[in-house]
């Protein structure tokens, strides 16, 4: 099968398109057939083996010091069950699905295993395959954190980064909750946010939302980049503040925070359920969460989505599309 691998960190170029063995199903295990995926910032880390300022050591010792454990990057995916194991109950063959790899990645490329317990639900009815691909880190982050805030009807949320993967996913899921959202992000993408439900859009470019008066139940980082003074300011008593990405020296501020202050900051890292998937799509048949997706790449050109990630332009998610010559999917 095709695949894009990475045999040593780098630049873009280091990934390239090559045939490796397609993969059998173990007895608990599907094999997939799959038709899209995502090129997502943690893809770009792992690439190039770097990390936030502090964490770069850890990294490395988690993909591979020298070269890739894992040389096929990619955590999301949506296609077509193709086989099962034996033991499988949950799926059968020609089932649509969208899963989540996590940290053991795969999915730049055209079948994958997975295991029937993991990460993995029916695709939405009423979602492509490249939008099913493209709606899950997204959204399993946001809905992770705002859990892990406790997010309460009539609470005011302020989005920090409201038009990214996280983001845009976060403002609609925040709606759901009930909650009365700010988003915050740059002036080409005032109008996404609006249209994606946010109450009020803050232009960061024009305006300091720590500087407005304005205070909040809880304050989502989804990108790592709100100024931590002002944003513990602006938080009410007992406000927590979210993280999905920090540095070291955050890190700390964070931990002196939670010692010292009735404001508490939240970080963590996802733990990606088939519950969780369930409840997503659950929420995208019933029209209140939708996917934003940039620019669409075929697989073969993973070096261009990972260039265009990085730009930091992204307006939600890139999506690489993988075409099977005997099977003219078209998205669907």
């Amino acid at each position: 099968m095709k695949a894009i691998v990475y045999e040593k960190y780098g630049p873009h170029e280091v990934l390239h398109l090559k045939e490796v063995d397609k993969p059998t199903p173990k007895d608990n295990e599907v094999l997939i057939r799959i038709y899209a995926t995502t090129v997502t910032k943690y893809d770009c880390w792992m690439r190039s083996c770097t990390a936030p300022p502090g964490f770069g050591l850890l990294m490395r010792i988690a993909s591979g010091i020298r070269k890739p454990k894992k040389p096929i990057l990619g955590t999301e995916l949506a296609g077509e069950i193709e086989a099962v194991g034996k033991d499988v109950k949950l799926f059968r063959k020609g089932d649509p699905v969208f899963g989540y790899t996590g940290m053991s990645l795969g999915a730049y490329a055209e079948y994958i295993c997975l295991p029937e317990d993991g990460a993995l639900a029916i695709k939405p009815a009423n979602m492509t395959y490249e939008e099913a691909a493209a709606v899950q880190q997204g959204a399993l982050t946001a809905l992770f954190f705002l859990r892990k805030g406790n997010i309460q009807s009539g609470q005011k949320v302020l989005i920090f980064g409201a038009s990214g993967g996280v983001g845009s996913a976060a403002v609609q899921i925040a709606n759901h909750f009930g909650a009365e959202v700010t988003g915050v992000c740059s002036t080409r993408k005032l109008e996404l946010v609006k249209s994606l439900g946010a109450d009020k859009v803050i232009d960061y470019n024009q305006e300091d939302f720590t500087k407005s008066g304005e205070t909040y139940d809880i304050i989502f980082d989804t990108v790592g980049k709100s100024p931590f003074s002002g944003s513990t300011r602006s938080l009410k008593n007992e406000g927590i503040y979210l993280f999905t990405t920090y540095g070291l020296v955050r890190l700390f501020r964070i931990i002196w925070l939670n010692l010292t202050n009735s404001k508490k900051a939240i970080s963590g890292l996802l733990k990606e359920r088939a519950e969780d998937l369930i409840f997503l799509r659950e929420l995208i048949e019933d029209g209140k969460l939708k996917v934003v997706i940039d620019r669409r790449y075929p697989l073969e050109q993973a070096v261009q989505a990972h260039r265009y990630v990085e730009t930091g332009h992204k307006k939600g998610h890139v999506v690489l599309t993988v075409e099977h010559n005997n099977n003219a999917w078209q998205g669907k």
